[in-house]
């Protein structure tokens, strides 16, 4: 499968063509680091911007990226600091040092919403949800690419939606979700063609075959993927070109046609010999191995598996090479060292040099033991530690927002952020007192967790931020820590979900639980939020629109949901409301109610507005 990020589809080429460069890599840092005077000019930290940006080295990608961020940090120049730490992600991404880059792009993630610019927030998400997909956590990782997504479709970064789309589907063929990884490819692809952007075209086409392939239909994985290849050739970009020619090979083997299998297998090595892929000849040998198993033709087995280890083992002789050369300059240094104090030694007594070894020996003996017992206790004490981060990491984000949980852990608080346009709900449960009175307390306290691990779920279809329980109330929010188009409209969706769920537990003889009636009240506005206190942390929001949704709560009919006249222009065309007139309300004085009556999703020739049931 390949991600739109082409960096991660050829790492292993980049290691080799710039390990046997390994000697000029300081030459060129320091050469730039010279072209950079200390008076941090604005045109400087462009040159050095750039440079980051296209250095596809890794490690100098991640040593100019310190570079670029120290600058930056000089001057508070946001926008510089902001690219330096998403290179810095990038870098150590393709170091395979994950938690390293995710820690990068979080913290240019706050820059980029300091700056305010939702295509570099929309880009970043993407980048956190590729970076958790590498490192095999795909539940965190779809997460993200769903915000990524929602915040790009707010942009006009038709690319940069289009590849987080790509890189979502992708992660969905990995968990074998094969109808969401086409619902995402689908998409990614009518915006690559919209936009005539080839090489996405190509990626698209390729990736679309794959999952295909999977699925057992066969003629349309071949037509997919024969269309990338051509495409793909055109462009010149042998390098998926020799993977998409093994997958067709392994079709056609599937399907018990050799001689085409091997025509293809033949081409993709052909075409990676021709171009020096390495790691792609070594491939390409050991199908054509397998293929010639298969067939019964042994020997050929034989010679191409002898092929496929050569080419192996000459990518990983590579690095050992280069390990060891490392290796033997400092035993050389370590040597002629030692030759130097063994002859001022000479000039001492034998009996000096010998009891000094004797020593020596005794006491190299003392510290490897230990150094072994001290090794078996870390180890036993960093795997205790783990555990228990692990699980305390789970408790916070099962507490907080994942991004509050984050800041937190990084600076041990948190800032309050102000929402311009947020919606909020709260439920209450009728003559909910009266039951308190009559009923256990182990009958009470079962009821309500069944009501609201319900809305939990409700909450969590419609992407909602939960904020508290209060006895029988139940407040969420849409619209942060994110901001969202179609906050109004979600939480309007979510209250009618949760009337008609409370209404069907009602009619539910079988459950033994309290029936309720319920109200609902939902108001829309500005509102500030954050985590307040030292102990026992909770997040939360104030304003005003969080007292007049609680407002229309208490003012509400059992089994309605009860909108502020805000929340009624932000959903007016979307939904059926039935105007209550003017109603006093505590602490308020008179306030515009409305009833939601009904839903009618439309569509306008900008976009269209899905509930996120279907969506």
């Amino acid at each position: 499968m390949f991600k739109w990020k082409k960096a991660c589809l050829i790492t292993g080429l980049f290691y080799f063509l710039f390990f046997s460069a390994a000697s000029q890599n300081r030459e060129r840092v320091n050469e730039l680091i010279n072209q950079i005077s200390s008076d941090n000019d604005l045109e400087e930290l462009v040159i050095l911007k750039e440079k980051t940006e296209k250095e596809v080295n890794p490690d100098l990608r991640l040593e100019y990226a310190e570079l670029l961020i120290k600058k930056a940090a000089e001057d508070s120049l946001l926008n510089f600091l902001h690219s330096g730490y998403l290179q810095k992600g990038n870098a150590l991404q393709l170091k395979g040092d994950y938690a390293k880059a995710l820690e990068a792009f979080f913290q240019s993630l706050e820059l980029a919403y300091k700056i305010g610019e939702p295509k570099g927030i929309g880009a970043l998400m993407v980048s956190i949800a590729d970076t958790y997909n590498m490192s095999g956590n795909s539940t965190t990782s779809q997460q993200y690419y769903k915000k990524a997504i929602g915040i790009l479709r707010t942009t006009n970064d038709s690319v940069t939606l289009a590849s987080g789309l790509l890189n979502a589907g992708d992660a969905a063929f990995t968990n074998k979700d094969y109808a969401k990884a086409l619902e995402y490819f689908e998409e990614s692809g009518l915006i690559f063609k919209e936009i005539n952007y080839p090489l996405g075209i190509a990626y698209n086409l390729g990736n679309v075959g794959m999952v295909y392939a999977e699925q057992g239909k066969h003629e349309l994985a071949k037509n997919n993927i024969n269309e990338s290849i051509a495409i793909l050739e055109e462009l010149k970009d042998y390098y998926p070109i020799s993977v998409f020619l093994r997958y067709m090979a392994d079709i056609y083997a599937k399907q018990n046609d050799l001689p085409t299998s091997f025509s293809y297998a033949e081409r993709s090595l052909d075409l990676a010999i021709s171009n020096g892929l390495k790691d792609q000849i070594s491939e390409s040998n050991l199908l054509l191995a397998n293929l010639s198993s298969q067939a019964g033709n042994y020997e050929k087995a034989y010679n191409f598996f002898k092929d496929h280890i050569t080419y192996r083992d000459s990518i990983t002789n590579v690095q050992t090479v280069q390990q060891m050369a490392e290796l033997r300059a400092d035993s050389e240094v370590s040597q002629k060292q030692a030759e130097v104090d063994l002859l001022a030694q000479q000039k001492r007594t034998q009996n000096i040099i010998v009891l000094a070894i004797a020593v020596a020996l005794f006491l190299l003996s003392l510290i490897a033991l230990g150094l072994y017992r001290r090794n078996k206790f870390v180890n036993r004490t960093k795997r205790v530690i783990e555990k228990e981060k692990k699980r305390s990491d789970l408790l916070l984000r099962n507490i907080l927002p994942e991004e509050t949980a984050q800041e937190l852990k990084e600076y041990g608080k948190v800032k309050s952020k102000r929402f311009e346009s947020v919606t909020v709900l709260f439920t209450d449960f009728k003559d909910f007192t009266m039951y308190a009175e009559t009923a256990t307390p182990e009958e009470l306290v079962e009821s309500v967790d069944y009501y609201f691990s319900n809305f939990d779920d409700i909450i969590d279809k419609y992407g909602l931020e939960k904020i508290k329980t209060v006895g029988d109330a139940y407040m969420c929010a849409g619209g942060l820590p994110f901001p969202i188009r179609d906050h109004a409209l979600n939480v309007v969706l979510a209250a009618l979900e949760m009337v008609e769920f409370v209404s069907r537990a009602k009619q539910n003889v079988e459950r033994n639980i309290l029936k309720f009636d319920i109200r609902i009240g939902i108001s829309s506005g500005p509102v500030v939020a954050g985590v307040v206190g030292k102990k026992k942390f909770v997040y939360d929001i104030w304003g005003d629109t969080v007292n007049i949704a609680s407002r229309m709560e208490s003012n509400c009919g059992t089994g309605r949901v009860n909108i502020s006249e805000n929340t009624f222009e932000l959903i007016r065309d979307h939904c059926q409301c039935d105007y209550r007139g003017e109603i006093k309300a505590k602490n308020k004085g008179m306030m515009k109610m409305y009833y939601v009556s009904g839903i009618e999703i439309k569509k306008d020739e900008s976009h269209s507005i899905q509930s996120p049931i279907t969506a």
